[in-house]
């Protein structure tokens, strides 16, 4: 019990509380301690019966049944995994999760919170390879859509995951892509107090990932070293990232275009 909690409490703070919330909050309703009906998210009784706890559970709690247990699990260690790598921005996803889900009725929050995070470390870390079930291997970009297609074989829905990666994109595309590339501002940035608080580099390693660098206007290039600057590459690029050892849908190579920008 004692490693249990050591490695409980090596966890960063912010996936730390998520974590755990994710195990209590579901463990509340599945025990009938709360009904169910509390715990997710209704915009009607958030917004007209002041309800104003639904965004934060709707973020933790997942039905936990015969049918979801496996899916449950899967994306309880996706969130560890990925979550304390970006532990600075995941309150800012949290917000836009919960604006997406009032805005689009959704329920449930948790998966589509997992997957904005899983994509924008996929998108940060996009040369890394990854290596998935049976030794299979391929570059973390294309991560997130293999994890759809998995979570929809093992009972997911896919919308909630194509939400999550629809999310996580915009808040790549807002905070990286159109400011550095397109020249325009960030629309978002993380609170400097979550970086004093939550810093990136932990145990003597830094960061979970580079943004990409700026693109290069063709003035801006020397005669010497012509060519166009290479963006997105994350720390890991030349080294495997193992992720949980599940075989991925080779149909999902067909959405290769989507991601590719």
């Amino acid at each position: 019990m004692s490693d249990i909690g050591e490695w409980f409490r090596n966890i960063p703070s912010i996936t730390r509380c998520w974590f755990a919330g994710s195990i209590i909050v579901p463990l509340i309703g599945k025990l009938g301690l709360i009904s169910p009906a509390y715990l997710v998210l209704w915009p009607d009784e958030f917004i007209h019966k002041f309800q104003i706890w639904r965004p934060i559970t709707a973020t933790l709690y997942f039905p936990v049944g015969p049918g979801t247990g496996f899916l449950y699990m899967v994306n309880l260690y996706f969130l560890y995994q990925y979550s304390s790598r970006l532990e600075t921005v995941v309150m800012v996803f949290i917000h836009m999760i919960q604006i997406t889900g009032l805005m689009m009725d959704m329920q449930l929050l948790m998966i589509p919170l997992i997957m904005s995070v899983l994509y924008v470390w996929a998108q940060m870390n996009r040369e890394m390879t990854v290596s998935f079930w049976f030794g299979t291997r391929f570059k973390a970009c294309y991560l997130p859509w293999v994890i759809l297609g998995f979570n929809y074989i093992i009972g997911g829905s896919v919308v909630n995951e194509l939400i999550g990666n629809l999310v996580g994109h915009l808040y790549f595309f807002l905070m990286f892509k159109y400011p550095m590339d397109l020249g325009g501002r960030s629309f978002l940035s993380t609170p400097e107090l979550l970086h004093r608080w939550f810093p990136t580099q932990r145990a003597g390693v830094s960061g979970f990932g580079v943004p990409p660098t700026r693109r290069r206007n063709p003035q801006e290039q020397t005669g010497g070293g012509g060519g166009r600057h290479t963006g997105g590459r994350g720390f890991g690029s030349g080294k495997t990232e193992d992720i949980f050892p599940l075989k991925p849908p080779w149909t999902l190579m067909l959405i290769r275009h989507i991601i590719q920008h």
